[in-house]
């Protein structure tokens, strides 16, 4: 399956297949040179394949923690120095192979060494099939997730469906997270035939059909960025559960994924109160405890401190906190919501969990 984007220029492909990492050799054939920027989970579990590939390709490779934990200025100017150190020059390409962490450090990487290089996504897990695709790249702040980045388009992104079968159950309900949020961005019957497909651990652990909802989860994600790509206006729909789940994620150090589901319930919450909406906040609970969310982290939350994070969100403005909130589902807007609602939304919240 492939996707191609279609801005006015600067467009690049997206693959997604079995034995996408073939096509790789394409892409970089014409630079001077290639660098593989892997996280070490990947590498440990990949590393007859990509030392076989680096050799191929005549590509050095560069090792960095997994996770968040490498999207620091500490392990950026490391990387940086060591990139500087093969007197490079701009017609370098950066490759990210990874999750969706190491293509947001990667990508930053590649925007600014010598002011920019090229730069390749491959990404290896579910939750890269959002991150990926969109160009936005980053590390973190000591005051929050993803303060610090650009926007930076890669060359091409290479999902090679390959890099999955080995997910463990943790990673995959941490992709499944963004997958969901697209079928909730798309209507009714797209959440319904999502839901309907993965109906618990066993459904999703199987990796069933999931090739045909990354595809349409990227699709729907294409057709947004493409419009919006500074996240001026319709792109912000994209970030559908993460004002509270970004607080979450960065205080209590929990998967992305996890917390953004937690995020999406919240908003539920909050649209039931400002939209007088009739969602059945017991539904998403019941779905999400089926697949086996640890959503008992909502019992450990201290609403001050969660909206103290929530301030520092990319998408607030001069009203003050922004969220997405979907007036039914398929409709998403972003609305300020203010102190009390949030106070309001936190408490109903924690109640069904209280019971």
């Amino acid at each position: 399956m492939k996707l191609k984007t279609t801005y006015a220029t600067d467009n690049y492909p997206i693959i997604v297949e079995r034995h996408a990492i073939t096509h790789l050799e394409t892409y970089v054939k014409d630079f001077d040179k290639t660098f593989f920027i892997i996280d070490t989970h990947v590498y440990e579990k990949f590393t007859q394949k990509i030392d076989l590939l680096s050799l191929q390709l005549n590509a050095q490779s560069i090792i960095i923690p997994f996770g968040e934990n490498t999207k620091t200025f500490k392990q950026y100017q490391q990387t940086i120095e060591e990139l500087l150190s093969y007197q490079i020059t701009r017609n370098t390409c950066i490759v990210a192979i990874g999750g969706g962490a190491t293509g947001d450090f990667a990508g930053f990487i590649a925007t600014t060494l010598l002011r920019g290089v090229g730069f390749i996504q491959v990404p290896t897990t579910i939750l890269a099939h959002d991150s990926s695709v969109g160009g936005k790249v980053g590390i973190n702040s000591e005051h929050g997730k993803n303060l610090i980045g650009a926007f930076y388009r890669p060359k091409a992104v290479i999902y090679d469906l390959d890099f999955l079968v080995t997910l463990p159950y943790n990673e995959i309900l941490s992709g499944y997270a963004e997958v969901y949020k697209h079928a909730l961005l798309n209507g009714k019957e797209a959440t319904a035939r999502i839901e309907n497909n993965f109906t618990n651990q066993s459904d999703l652990e199987s990796l069933k059909n999931l090739d045909y909802y990354l595809f349409e989860g990227i699709k729907t994600k294409l057709n947004i960025v493409v419009e919006d790509e500074k996240e001026k206006g319709t792109r912000k729909f994209l970030n559908l559960g993460h004002t509270f789940g970004h607080a979450i994620e960065y205080q209590h150090k929990i998967p992305h994924g996890h917390a953004v589901m937690i995020g999406i319930l919240y908003q539920f919450i909050v649209a039931n109160n400002m939209f007088n909406c009739n969602y059945d906040i017991q539904h998403f609970i019941d779905y999400m405890s089926h697949l086996n969310y640890p959503l008992n982290t909502i019992t450990k939350l201290n609403f001050e401190d969660i909206y103290q994070y929530m301030l520092l969100d990319k998408k607030n403005n001069k009203e003050g906190i922004q969220m997405v909130l979907l007036e039914k589902l398929g409709s998403p807007l972003v609305k300020h919501v203010d102190k009390e609602t949030h106070i309001e939304a936190f408490n109903i919240l924690q109640a069904f969990f209280k019971k």
